[in-house]
């Protein structure tokens, strides 16, 4: 018989915990949601979350973890060296496929909430881990695709700016401040 909380059915579970976390976790942060709200949202007991979760904490570094391999994955199969979304080719080529695959990733801004929130919440231990192995994650697998470290940097600060103006809905607003944000 297998041990408490590894069977198929609570596998199926914690996906279903983890991905309902992303949602609740990007609108209220690590702070502001309960456990609670998650096992409500999934239809479960409390009490069942944390047999599969010891504590709110483990949970948010479990849902980091999974929005890492979720980002990882979209940057690889948009790249142009797997067959992604362009015909081109070098280093500007992939950066743009990085930067689209990205924008694409985070367009209904759940995924870009909750990595905010995570960013906030690297106080709590478990979750600062979570947060470096993502960011790890991110740098080799930027570095893989764009080919060296100036151009890794040069992704994640454009990524910033694409998170102020994906968070800020700036592609929307009719105010020079924007325009020169969005560079249009």
């Amino acid at each position: 018989m297998p041990a408490a909380g590894t069977s198929t059915k609570s596998d199926e579970r914690r996906r279903a915990i983890v991905a309902a976390s992303i949602g609740c976790f990007a609108k209220k942060g690590f702070y502001g949601t309960t456990t609670h709200e998650i096992a409500e949202w999934v239809g479960i007991s409390q009490p069942y979350l944390y047999r599969l979760y010891p504590n709110k904490e483990a949970l948010f570094a479990a849902t980091v973890d999974h929005v890492s391999v979720v980002m990882t994955e979209t940057l690889v199969a948009h790249s142009p060296a797997s067959g992604g979304t362009s015909d081109r080719t070098g280093p500007t080529a992939a950066l743009d496929a990085a930067r689209g695959a990205y924008a694409a990733l985070v367009a209904d801004r759940t995924i870009l909430r909750f990595l905010m929130h995570a960013n906030c919440a690297v106080g709590e231990p478990l979750v600062a881990e979570a947060v470096r192995r993502c960011y790890a994650k991110q740098v080799d697998t930027v570095r893989q695709l764009l080919g060296d470290d100036d151009a890794v940097r040069r992704w994640f600060g454009a990524g910033m700016l694409d998170n102020v103006v994906a968070v800020l809905g700036l592609d929307d607003i009719d105010e020079p401040w924007a325009h020169t944000l969005t560079a249009r």
